[in-house]
């Protein structure tokens, strides 16, 4: 390992350059190569190290949820305490005080919501895995559009079809003729633009760290093996991937928090009418 960092067959792989500088990492990190795969029905399935780690992810926070629920007592131990810190924050903090009275029946799939981002975030530390899948757009596109379709189904439920639609297209209090502009603005803000920035904000944080730690790592490896006075930087790329580390952990519970955080707030208006 000379002039780039490699890790044959690993998430974190940058190519040497063959001109002798470092080669900073490029969106190949997010396509690792295929594991497996196989066609069903006609529609081709492919895994790499990225999904595999999502459903790892997936199942430990399912077997964490079992055993923290698990033969709970009054003087919850360290696994039961931990599982209900994170539900009580949920359930207390968002279905009760953002979604309001009738939130508390949406506190599971809030808190279900908070643990499957959280655990698959937390994956961008891990060493040997050291990615989110949240980092590909189509991982939080797709939970963008399951909220999607929950927050406009509770509302047509609770509010029924033309009202819930009624009270989105034609605002109260609004002058007829501003309905020209008010409504197609409306629609782009409910139906499009919503989901869309749910999914942005936590794909391009989850994006962003990941290069920035990758960066400082792979720039400490390549300062400290390139010789000559590089060397001499090696150590505060090296103490600056720490750092980001830390920080990207603070990222890592805020950005579940803000994604559940914001369904709630999109529930609110789906349960009551718009005044």
């Amino acid at each position: 390992m000379t002039s780039g960092a490699l890790e044959r067959g690993g998430v974190l792989a940058v190519e040497s350059d063959p001109g002798g500088g470092f080669t900073p990492p490029g969106l190949g990190e997010f396509f690792p190569e295929e594991l497996f795969g196989f066609t069903l029905l006609g529609i081709e399935f492919s895994f790499d190290r990225i999904i595999l780690a999502m459903w790892l992810a997936t199942a430990a926070v399912a077997v964490f949820l079992v055993m923290a629920s698990r033969n709970a007592k009054v003087v919850p131990g360290r696994l039961q305490y931990l599982g209900e810190s994170g539900y009580s924050l949920v359930r207390d903090g968002i279905a009760r005080d953002v979604v309001g009275v009738k939130g508390l029946p949406f506190a599971p799939f809030l808190a279900s919501l908070f643990f499957f981002i959280l655990a698959n975030n937390l994956l961008a530390i891990i060493p040997g895995i050291q990615i989110s899948p949240m980092a590909r757009f189509a991982f939080p596109l797709v939970l963008a559009l399951i909220c999607w379709v929950v927050y406009i189904g509770v509302g047509i439920r609770e509010q029924g079809a033309w009202p819930y639609f009624r009270d989105i297209l034609f605002l109260p209090g609004v002058p007829k003729a501003a309905y020209i502009l008010v409504t197609p603005l409306e629609i782009l803000q409910n139906f499009i633009v919503r989901p869309f920035t749910l999914a942005v904000r936590l794909f391009a944080n989850m994006f962003a760290g990941h290069m920035l730690l990758v960066t400082f790592a792979l720039g400490a490896t390549y300062l400290f093996t390139v010789g000559n006075f590089s060397a001499v930087f090696g150590p505060l790329s090296a103490l600056m991937a720490i750092v980001m580390t830390f920080f990207e952990l603070l990222v890592i519970f805020l950005q579940a928090y803000v994604f559940t955080m914001l369904m709630g707030t999109y529930l609110n208006g789906s349960v009551e009418a718009q005044h």
